[in-house]
């Protein structure tokens, strides 16, 4: 995939607008975060705001790799591997409060059961997986796109999936069972909401521009 440049354009009367690449995932959350700006119900003068859709796991490692894009939704597990290019914006976090990946099978394996078992992940940088390690170090996993987790286990090909986004709302639809909400896992082992992912901007934007973008965003 090419890399995503920020270009302004020059406008009669001498105007400028620049454009500010944004990538967030496809999941319903993110359509409504996103949503003011994509339809140019929020607007910044001198700014304009192009938007691509992504899984979560590729807009990590791209924001890991290269950087492609000026603003980026990620999973809290890859900032440190990115915080030298990024920082995060003060909007547009998502934390857990006993809520958070689950982990699904076809059968009622126990939780003891369910850490020898073979297991569907969204991605290795995503905080699913940091999460599903602490709580099982070293399960075997397979990297399996985060809309296809759930057919993959339907279908017998896994154990078991890690799964993020609605199908945490829709799993049961398809009758298969709950194991561990690793979200109430984390909160009862630590007490503490679970940190999931959030917005990060690239810094040589500069202090001005971040600003503004953390403002629309906002």
């Amino acid at each position: 995939m090419s890399t995503a440049t920020t270009e302004s354009t020059s406008h009669p009367g001498g105007s400028t607008t620049r454009e500010i690449t944004i990538a967030h995932s496809s999941d319903s959350d993110d359509a409504f975060m996103f949503y003011g700006l994509a339809t140019n119900k929020v607007r910044v003068p001198g700014l304009r705001f192009a938007h691509t859709l992504c899984d979560i796991e590729t807009l990590n490692r791209m924001a890991m790799n290269d950087g492609a894009y000026d603003v980026s939704a990620i999973s809290f597990h890859a900032y440190p591997y990115i915080q030298e290019k990024y920082e995060l914006l003060s909007s547009g976090g998502s934390v857990g409060e006993g809520y958070g990946p689950m982990i699904v099978a076809n059968h009622p394996y126990s939780s003891s059961e369910i850490k020898r078992k073979r297991i569907a992940v969204p991605g290795k940088l995503t905080t699913a997986y940091l999460i599903l390690q602490l709580f099982a170090p070293g399960s075997e996993t397979e990297v399996v796109a985060f809309d296809r987790i759930i057919p993959e286990v339907l279908a017998g090909r896994h154990d078991a999936g890690l799964i993020i986004h609605e199908g945490q709302l829709t799993y049961s639809k398809s009758g298969l069972h709950r194991i561990v909400d690793l979200g109430k896992w984390w909160q009862k082992v630590t007490g503490l909401p679970l940190p999931l992912g959030g917005n990060a901007i690239r810094r040589n934007l500069g202090g001005a521009l971040v600003s503004s973008v953390s403002a629309a965003l906002r």
